[in-house]
């Protein structure tokens, strides 16, 4: 089995701010995560990323909140992105400029 693209998309919340969601199912976990899916969760705001979900090989799942990273619990894509949605809203809030 080859890597397969399960999504891939942009959502534009406002004109200075998007958010970018890559997904991909793999044959065989990344080195570090127990799953098969490598992900890329990304929440742009006046050019900057503010939020970031992935899981790059050898570091396993995490997140970065503006300048915090904290390791992220995989549980499954469904799940993940309602946690990412959920920081966009807190992010939102707490940063009335966005």
């Amino acid at each position: 089995m080859k890597a397969v693209n399960l999504l891939r998309t942009r959502i534009a919340y406002s004109e200075t701010a998007f958010a970018e969601l890559v997904l991909w199912q793999l044959p065989k976990p990344l080195p570090g995560s127990s799953h098969q899916f490598k992900y890329r969760l990304a929440y742009v705001v006046n050019g900057e990323c503010v939020i970031r979900y992935d899981n790059e090989s050898g570091k396993g799942d995490h997140r970065h909140y503006g300048e915090t990273e904290t390791r992220y619990r995989f549980v499954d894509p469904d799940r993940m992105i309602r946690d990412f949605q959920q920081d966009i809203e807190r992010w939102d809030h707490e940063n009335s400029h966005s």
